[in-house]
């Protein structure tokens, strides 16, 4: 049997589960394929995108597969604010000034550096993808096998596991993002 919505203490849905219908909508499906492709009923759908019940386990398992997902994830859509802020953290890193900014699965670096300045493996990485984008200046990129020159305005993106460093040749901002690769959200 399924429960009426929760709320939290501050009268606020604990989870909204109206992210279904966008997911649904975005994989162009109707309320009955849905239906017939995860084996939930359509009423029980219908009912939790409009946020009428919440769902059991097995319900969220068998819509999460129904778009390539984990029930956890799913669940994780559904109980997460639609936006979170967060404060900048400043700090240096070699001859670099950053901001960092950092969610579940990326982080953001706003750099700023003088011409000359040098940095080696600018962050412990994991298993990261890391884009660099140039927007004054110009820097050297060094990967392991090859040596790429960003200009402002361009930007490139690499295996951040792999040994690379920064070289700014002259006065330089840049955004850094390191994407996660084994997270969804």
């Amino acid at each position: 049997m399924q429960k009426t919505v929760q709320s939290s203490e501050n009268g606020n849905r604990m989870y909204d589960f109206a992210v279904l219908r966008q997911l649904r909508m975005a994989s162009g499906l109707t309320l009955q394929q849905a239906s017939e492709r995860s084996g939930i009923s359509a009423s029980v759908i219908s009912k939790l995108e409009r946020n009428q019940t919440t769902a059991e386990l097995e319900t969220l398992f068998k819509l999460g597969r129904l778009f390539d997902m984990s029930a956890t994830d799913l669940l994780a859509l559904a109980e997460a604010p639609l936006a979170h802020r967060k404060k900048a953290v400043a700090y240096r890193s070699g001859d670099f000034r950053f901001q960092r900014i950092q969610y579940g699965n990326v982080q953001a670096f706003l750099g700023e550096a003088k011409a000359g300045a040098t940095i080696s493996r600018p962050e412990i990485h994991h298993d990261d993808l890391e884009v660099c984008w140039v927007l004054e200046g110009c820097i050297r990129l060094s990967l392991t096998h090859q040596v790429i020159l960003v200009h402002a305005g361009e930007s490139v993106q690499f295996d951040a596991v792999r040994g690379h460093s920064y070289e700014a040749l002259s006065d330089v901002r840049l955004i850094l993002m390191h994407l996660r690769k084994d997270r969804r959200y």
